[in-house]
């Protein structure tokens, strides 16, 4: 079982949302994408290390990578949720989000860069 095989909820309200242990773990070990979906500005000003930026204003969810599970985060989860559902309806499964944002991100102590 992996970090990302939908085996552990982490007490999350829905399984489309990933835990911030299992974001961390799944970083730590290179075994997710995580894709931003915030503006550029917004991006630049600030993001999780490793993440890419695809803003949801041109979210294309074909321009999601194939090679690992991918984890969508925002500002605060609002945005993340839209691409999700975007994503959900091009028929990418392995796609979650984080709902705790940027923000969350940042107020747990996790780095931004």
């Amino acid at each position: 079982m992996g970090v990302f095989d939908g085996s552990s909820n982490s007490g999350q309200a829905s399984p489309d949302e990933i835990s911030r242990e299992e974001l961390e773990a799944g970083l730590k070990v290179g075994a997710l994408a995580l894709v931003d979906v915030r503006e550029v500005n917004e991006f630049e000003a600030g993001h999780v290390p490793g993440s890419v930026n695809l803003p949801l204003s041109r979210f294309e969810p074909s321009a999601l990578p194939t090679d690992k599970p991918v984890v969508l985060i925002c500002r605060s989860g609002g945005r993340s949720a839209k691409a999700l559902g975007r994503a959900r309806d091009a028929g990418v499964a392995a796609a979650r989000h984080y709902r705790g944002g940027v923000i969350g991100w940042a107020n747990a102590g996790g780095e931004l860069v």
